[in-house]
């Protein structure tokens, strides 16, 4: 063991963690659910006969140096299910105080990998507030729409609506459209004027600025039309399709007057993302509010190391920030963890980790704007009613949440799920959680803390068998 990290995730952060790694002399085994390393930003068809996603150079040269550096191994299409600490057997050295030992669901079989250095960079999902609707089929992800286009050549529909609030809208928007999709038009809750007042963020970050305006003349060209202010407040089957309906909605997401409605195959909805922490829990490591955007995050120093000795975070589940962000965490965090296991000596790791703090310090402020301008504050719960579901794997409604909080005077997570099993489905409250936690907070007046469903001895579903049979290790 001694000399081998983990990597758990083959995003950018999870890529630039495991290159700074084996750069620095450490055998580096990187886990991903993935069939292709790159995760959902650096995603390539998985498909024969599609042709390749073209990114730009520094995520190209990633994805090339980490396939082909002879020190870093992938265990893809790996799932890791559990993750726990245990005492060391050996005495001494940098291994003494502790072994992380992650359990993994994969094609042949289980698979246990121990390891002093963990490099965890499992990135976020999508965040997506419910609506009258948005459990109906054809209603998806933003990221599952791109995700089925760039990985399977597939589109969720002919003609399409991009709603929800975040740049992310923009970079669906002109993918779907570019693999022969109608898009009826880009619904963005947030006012993108709003940028107007964050000068210096813009200023520090120009290749962000740069990006933004590709887009958006990209989508001037194909004549997509982006309503800002506004929101898909629900939709209703229309036929063989779908029919949203589009609302103006003040700062606070309050819904106003409605503007439009649009007949369409598929409603791609996305209003930001929530950061996977549920590997970082389990270990055992502290969290904390994120103030940019009030997600659930891995409290980190400044070499990205958690609280739990030898487990390092990146990308995502810091903070939502962007792949640029990630891979300079990561690649921290990879530097780190080399340190850690004596493959990287003191004064070189402090050399290169000054830079990286900067551009890490300068990217974070950028994210903090970003949040800002495209906040999801709580007028969401407005556009609700009765029959509304929430947790669409267990099928509880608002209205049974709003009736039992009331009659059996539920102020806390743990007995809302006790009660009414929202959140105890296959997803876990990934979807749902947050969501719930926010309907509580406003019916019983207590704020939520959203840790209690991050909290799972099984970080991911998987079959009785697996959790009963011993893993190989590699």
């Amino acid at each position: 063991m001694t000399g081998r990290t983990v990597v758990v995730g083959a995003g950018p952060a999870g890529l630039a963690a495991a290159i700074a790694a084996a750069d620095a002399g450490a055998e580096v085994t990187v886990v991903d659910l993935g069939a292709l390393p790159g995760g959902q930003y650096l995603r390539q068809p998985a498909v024969e006969g599609l042709p390749p996603v073209r990114h730009g150079a520094a995520a190209q040269r990633l994805l090339d140096r980490s396939r082909n550096h002879p020190r870093i191994t992938f265990l893809l299409g790996h799932q890791v299910w559990q993750a726990t600490v245990e005492p060391s057997p050996q005495e001494g050295g940098p291994e003494a105080e502790s072994v992380l030992t992650l359990r993994l669901a994969g094609p042949a079989g289980p698979v246990t990998l121990r390891t002093a250095a963990l490099v965890l960079a499992p990135g976020g999902h999508d965040r997506v507030v419910p609506f009258p609707g948005w459990d109906l089929p054809g209603v998806v992800t933003a990221g599952a729409a791109q995700a089925l286009a760039k990985g399977q050549g597939v589109l969720v529909g002919r003609r399409v609506v991009v709603a929800g609030t975040g740049p992310f809208l923009l970079t669906v928007a002109d993918g779907l459209a570019a693999a022969g999709a109608e898009v009826a038009g880009v619904v963005e809750a947030s006012r993108l004027r709003r940028w107007a007042g964050h000068p210096g963020a813009i200023a520090s970050s120009p290749g962000k600025l740069g990006e933004a305006f590709r887009y958006l003349g990209s989508l001037r060209r194909r004549r997509i039309p982006i309503w800002s202010g506004q929101a898909v407040t629900s939709v209703e089957p229309y036929g063989d399709r779908l029919r949203a309906t589009v609302r103006r909605v003040d700062r606070d997401w309050r819904a106003g007057r409605e503007t439009r409605t649009l007949e369409v195959d598929a409603v791609c909805v996305g209003h930001g993302f929530t950061p996977s922490v549920e590997l970082a829990v389990a270990l055992g490591c502290a969290t904390r509010t994120d103030p940019a955007d009030g997600s659930l995050v891995v409290d980190v120093d400044d070499a990205q190391a958690s609280t739990v000795p030898g487990v390092f975070v990146a990308g995502e589940a810091t903070g939502i920030g962007g792949a640029d962000l990630a891979r300079n965490e990561g690649t921290l965090a990879g530097l780190a963890a080399a340190h850690r296991i004596g493959r990287l000596d003191a004064a070189a790791y402090q050399v290169a980790a000054v830079g990286l703090r900067r551009r890490i310090a300068r990217q974070r402020r950028f994210a903090a704007a970003l949040h800002r301008v495209h906040p999801v504050p709580d007028g969401w719960t407005g556009w609700l009613r009765p029959e509304t579901v929430l947790c669409r794997c267990e099928e509880v409604t608002v209205g049974r949440v709003r009736d039992d909080v009331a009659a059996y005077g539920i102020d806390d997570v743990r007995a809302l799920k006790l009660v009414t099993r929202i959140g105890m489905g296959r997803c876990q409250g990934r979807m749902c959680g947050r969501a719930a936690a926010c309907l509580l907070g406003q019916v019983s007046g207590r704020p939520q803390p959203l840790a209690t469903f991050a909290n799972r001895q099984l970080a991911m579903p998987v079959p009785l068998r697996t959790v009963a049979e011993e893993g190989t290790t590699p």
